[in-house]
């Protein structure tokens, strides 16, 4: 049965190893992110022992087309040497009998550190979604991620890997696009409110062109509510751009689980 979602980005500077090897000057903006994340983390390893991770592929990761772009299971083990530092993660406890994986995707990696983190019991299987879904699709992977949840009997939570805008200054990974802030201001409320609606109707080529590389994230987020009477009960813990890319860090509850995380 599902029972609660998380959302948040993919920086890798969340590891520590990984901020000391970048020589950050913006230790505070770092750690605000990184408390943020393991709070939404905490949240889904207090109500369920195994995870699904959803996260969007890169164009490189997909094979052979289509909307689903991949499942990684419950053995995988990663390592971060490919962003600095060779920091070995998994997502169950298997990691220290398993050959490090040098091409984990970023999503796997970023769930891997988290559980460790805040509950090295815990079970995750990733679910990658192409880059190149359309909202319709991913709104509808979204809806059957839900239904094949709902049969199960154990309780499962699902944690959501998207970065948002990279547009957002001088300095984001792909500069300024002047356009960038207006379109995450409205992403932000959107996913703030837990909009489904306005979720859904993200401007796809749009989203593309600012770099919001979580819009299918996103929007398999809103679809795997779609099945509820009421918009979810969202407590947003982060929103912010430190490195002009937008890191929304929120956990989502059906409206029947109500209130705040205690």
């Amino acid at each position: 049965m599902f029972c609660v979602a998380s959302l948040i980005p993919s920086p890798p500077v969340l590891v520590p190893e990984l901020e000391g090897a970048a020589g950050t000057a913006t230790e505070g903006a770092v750690a605000a992110l990184r408390a943020a994340m393991l709070r939404a983390a905490g949240e889904l390893a207090a109500r369920a022992s195994r995870w699904i991770v959803v996260g969007v592929a890169e164009s490189a990761e997909v094979v052979g087309g289509g909307v689903s772009a991949g499942v990684i299971g419950s053995d995988a083990v990663g390592t971060f040497r490919g962003y600095g530092v060779d920091v070995r993660v998994g997502l169950s406890g298997v990691v220290a009998e398993r050959v490090a994986d040098p091409m984990l995707p970023l999503p796997a990696l970023i769930a891997g550190w988290l559980r460790e983190r805040v509950a090295p019991e815990i079970t995750a299987e990733c679910r990658l979604i192409s880059a190149d879904a359309s909202a319709d699709e991913s709104l509808v992977f979204g809806r059957y991620l839900r239904a094949e949840l709902d049969a199960e009997t154990e309780s499962v939570a699902v944690l959501v890997v998207g970065d948002g805008a990279a547009t957002l200054s001088l300095k984001a990974p792909r500069y300024l696009d002047e356009r960038a802030e207006g379109v995450q201001g409205a992403i932000d409320r959107a996913l703030s409110a837990g909009d489904r609606q306005a979720i859904a109707a993200l401007d796809t080529g749009l989203c593309a062109e600012v770099e919001v590389e979580g819009r299918p994230a996103y929007q398999v987020l809103a679809g795997l509510f779609a099945v509820d009477p009421a918009d979810p009960d969202v407590e947003t813990l982060y929103a912010a751009a430190p490195f002009g890319v937008s890191y929304h860090v929120s956990v989502w509850r059906p409206r029947e689980l109500g209130g705040a995380a205690t």
